[in-house]
C-alpha cells in the first residue's frame, strides 16, 4: 500500500535516518518505536508527505488516503465541538452537491441517446455508489458515537472549541481523522491527551475498524492490544518485526544473544586460521593449505550484531526531608465553578512514604485537585498539609513552558541556585544532553526531550511529596522504565495523575478515582481497580433496580442491590424485559427485510437512463437507505442490549 524505498535523513553533519526501506501493507497495525529523538516523528511527517527527505523515496498509490496526528499542532478552529468533527464530511458534502448537479442536468439534457449522456449517467451512478459506500446518511451517528467514545459528553456538542483546552482539542482532531476512515493512520502519541476508558475505546476501534496502521507510542498495554508488527528505529536503522511489542522485546534479545554467540563462534574461528597461515606461511609443504585457508578468509561473510543504543537515562531523586506522618489530610473537600460542581465531600489522607494514583476522565478534577493541594485556586472544605512538607510539582504542560530560545544549558543554569550550579554538566549527562546536546536550542528538541529538561528542573531542589501530572506523556519506553523505578525508590510521598496503565502497575498502593463529581478511593494497585471496575459494570449489566418513586428515594429507604441473588420481584421484571427486547429485535428484523425489499426495487429501477434522470425516486431511494440504516442500528442496539441481560 504505501512503500518507502532507501530514505535518509541529514541535518548538516548528523544522519537522523539511514537508507531505511520497508512496505506497509493493508491491515497491518505497526508500532513505531526507539528512543526520544531517533527520529519516528520526522518518518511520520515523511510518510504523511509534509516534510521531503534528503534522499529516498514514498512510493504511494494514487487512491490512497491518509491521515496523520501529530504530537502537537495549532489550533485556530472557532466552530462548535460537532460542526468542527463533522468538517470530516465535507468531501461526501461535495461528493453530494456534485450529484445534484449532475442529476439537475440529466434532467434539463435531452439528447439521451448520446455518448455524453451516458458519461453522465456512469459519472451519477459512480458518486451515488461511492456515496452509499461512505455511509453518508448516518455520518451524524457516527460523529456522536466517536466523540462520546472520544470522552466527549453530549452537553459538549454544541459548546464552541475555543471553551476546550488543547488536550481536548486534539481529542476532537483525532476523532476527525478517525470519522475520514483515510486508508492510512499515522497516529504520532495518540494517547497523551486521553484517560484511560477512551484509551480502551480507541484501542477496539484501531482493533475492529482501522485499515493500515502506524503508530507511536510508549504505552505499552496500548501497543499490545493494537498491534502485530513492530519496528524499531535505532542509531539511524530499522529493525521489523512481524509480531506486538512484548514478543518483539524477547524476540528481540533472543535474537541478538544468537548474533553474539554466531559472532564470537566466528571471530575464534577467523583467530585460529589467522595463526595457522601465520605460522605456516613459509613452510613450503604447507603452501597449499595456507593459501586456501587465507582464500577462506577472504571469502567469509563477517557475521554482524545489531547495534544497541546504550545511551541511558540516570534518574534519581534527592533524599527527601522528613515531612509529617500525614503529608495531606481532605476533608469534606468541595470544588465550584459558579454552580458547576467539579467534585464534593472529598475525604482522605495520604500517609507519609504512599504512592497514590489519580485517574478517571479528562474534566472529572483531578487537576483541579491538585491545584487546591498546590494552593493555587480557592476552594470549600479543609485541605492541610503536614509538617515540613515540601512540593515538587511537575505539570502537564511543564514541557510546554519552557523557552524555546534558551539552549538546554541556559534553561537549567538560570533555574539552579546554590552549589548545585557547578554540577550542571554532570545532571545534564545523566539525562542524556551530554556534550554538544547540551547547547542544543529548546526549540529543537523532541516531545520526550523537552520532557526530560522539564524534569530535571524538579530535580534541582530536594522534596518530600511529588505531584507528577502526566508525567511519562512523550517519554520513551527506557526512560519510562527509569522514571518509575525512582518514584519507587523515592522515600517521600508521590501523587501521580496518569492514564498509563502499565506504568501505574507495580508502583501504587491506593486509586482515586474522579468522576460523577465524587472522588473515590479504590485500595490496591491499577489493574485491581480496572478489574473491580469491569466487574461493577457487569453486575450493573445483570440487575434491574427498582424504580424510585417521583422525588427519589429517602436517603435511609434506598433499596440494598444484591450482588447474588435478584428478588422475586426483580426476577419478574428481569423477565419482562427480556421478552420486551426479543419483541422488539423481532419488529426490527421484519422491517429490514422489508426495506431491503423495497431497495432492491429501487435499485432496479435507477440502474435504468429513465431512472436515473428522476431525481424524486432517487430522493425516495436515499430516504429508504437511511431508514435502513436507522433500523440496523437500532436492531444491533437491541441485539447488543440483549445479549448484556442475560450474561
Amino acid at each position: 500500500m504505501l512503500s518507502i524505498e532507501n530514505i535518509s535523513v541529514h541535518f548538516g553533519g548528523f544522519t537522523l535516518l539511514d537508507q531505511l526501506s520497508f512496505v506497509l501493507n493493508n491491515n497491518e497495525r505497526v508500532a513505531l518505536v526507539g528512543k526520544n529523538g531517533a527520529g519516528k516523528s520526522t518518518l511520520l511527517k515523511i510518510m504523511a508527505g509534509l516534510q521531503p527527505p534528503s534522499l529516498g523515496n514514498v512510493s504511494l498509490p494514487k487512491d490512497v488516503t491518509i491521515g496523520y496526528l501529530p504530537q502537537q499542532m495549532t489550533l485556530n478552529d472557532s466552530r462548535t465541538v460537532r460542526d468542527e468533527a463533522a468538517t470530516a464530511f465535507d468531501h461526501i458534502r461535495k461528493q453530494q452537491q456534485r450529484l445534484d448537479e449532475l442529476h439537475q442536468e440529466m434532467v434539463e439534457r435531452t439528447d439521451y441517446e448520446s455518448d455524453n449522456y451516458q458519461k453522465l449517467i456512469d459519472h451519477a451512478q459512480l458518486l451515488q455508489e461511492q456515496l452509499l459506500m461512505s455511509n453518508v446518511n448516518n455520518f451524524e451517528a457516527e460523529i456522536e458515537k466517536t466523540l462520546m467514545g472520544l470522552g466527549f459528553r453530549r452537553e459538549d456538542f454544541d459548546r464552541p472549541t475555543t471553551e476546550f483546552s488543547g488536550g481536548w482539542r486534539m481529542r476532537i482532531e483525532l476523532a476527525k481523522i478517525l470519522l475520514q476512515a483515510p486508508d492510512i493512520l499515522l497516529l504520532d502519541e495518540p494517547t497523551n491527551h486521553l484517560d484511560i476508558e477512551s484509551i480502551q475505546w480507541l484501542e477496539n476501534f484501531l482493533s475492529t475498524r482501522a485499515n493500515a496502521v502506524m503508530l507511536v507510542s510508549h504505552d505499552r498495554a496500548f501497543l499490545d492490544a493494537v498491534t502485530n508488527r513492530t519496528m524499531e528505529i535505532t542509531l539511524g536503522k530499522i529493525h521489523d518485526y512481524r509480531v506486538s511489542y512484548t514478543k518483539y522485546v524477547a524476540l528481540r534479545a533472543e535474537r541478538r544473544e544468537q548474533q553474539l554467540r554466531a559472532y564470537e563462534n566466528q571471530q575464534k574461528q577467523i583467530q585460529d586460521t589467522e595463526q595457522f597461515i601465520e605460522r605456516f606461511r613459509y613452510k613450503a609443504t604447507k603452501s597449499n593449505q595456507v593459501q586456501s585457508r587465507i582464500k577462506q578468509l577472504e571469502k567469509l561473510d563477517i557475521i554482524e550484531v545489531d547495534e544497541v543504543d546504550n545511551s541511558r537515562l540516570n534518574l534519581k531523586f534527592p533524599p527527601a526531608p522528613r515531612s509529617g506522618s500525614y503529608p495531606v489530610i481532605v476533608e469534606n473537600l468541595a470544588k465550584y465553578y459558579g454552580s458547576h460542581k467539579v467534585f464534593s465531600d472529598a475525604t482522605f489522607t495520604l500517609e507519609r512514604g504512599e504512592k497514590v494514583a489519580f485517574v478517571g476522565k479528562n474534566g472529572e478534577g483531578k487537576s483541579t485537585l491538585v491545584k487546591c493541594i498546590m494552593n493555587e485556586i480557592p476552594f470549600d472544605g479543609k485541605l492541610e498539609l503536614g509538617h515540613n512538607v515540601k512540593i515538587g510539582y511537575f505539570a502537564q504542560n511543564q514541557a510546554q513552558l519552557l523557552d524555546e530560545n534558551q539552549t538546554v544549558f541556559e534553561t537549567i543554569d538560570y533555574a539552579a541556585t546554590g552549589d548545585i550550579r557547578t554540577k550542571i554538566r554532570d545532571i545534564l549527562g545523566a539525562f542524556m544532553f551530554g556534550g554538544e546536546a547540551s547547547d542544543k536550542k529548546v526549540r529543537v528538541l523532541s516531545g520526550g526531550e523537552r520532557s526530560r529538561l522539564a524534569m530535571i528542573k524538579l530535580l534541582l531542589e530536594p522534596v518530600n511529596l511529588l505531584i507528577l501530572d502526566e508525567p511519562t506523556n512523550h517519554l520513551d519506553m527506557a526512560s519510562k522504565d527509569v522514571l518509575k523505578k525512582a518514584i519507587r525508590e523515592f522515600d517521600g510521598t508521590a501523587i501521580i495523575v496518569s492514564h498509563d496503565r502499565e506504568f501505574l502497575d507495580g508502583l501504587v498502593s491506593k486509586v482515586y478515582e474522579f468522576g460523577g463529581g465524587k472522588v473515590t478511593e479504590h485500595l490496591g494497585g491499577i489493574y485491581d481497580f480496572l478489574s473491580k471496575k469491569r466487574l461493577e459494570t457487569l453486575q450493573q449489566l445483570e440487575v434491574v433496580a427498582p424504580k424510585p418513586p417521583q422525588g427519589g428515594f429517602p436517603a435511609e429507604d434506598k433499596p440494598e442491590i444484591s450482588e447474588n441473588k435478584l428478588s422475586y420481584q426483580d426476577q419478574k421484571e428481569y423477565n419482562r424485559q427480556l421478552r420486551k427486547l426479543e419483541k422488539e429485535i423481532a419488529e426490527a428484523e421484519n422491517k429490514i427485510t422489508e426495506l431491503e425489499s423495497k431497495i432492491s426495487d429501487f435499485e432496479a429501477q435507477l440502474s435504468t437512463p429513465e431512472g436515473a434522470a428522476n431525481i424524486e425516486l432517487m430522493q425516495t431511494y436515499l430516504e429508504t437507505k437511511a431508514k435502513l440504516d436507522h433500523t440496523m442500528n437500532n436492531w444491533e442496539r437491541l441485539t447488543l442490549e440483549l445479549e448484556k441481560k442475560k450474561q
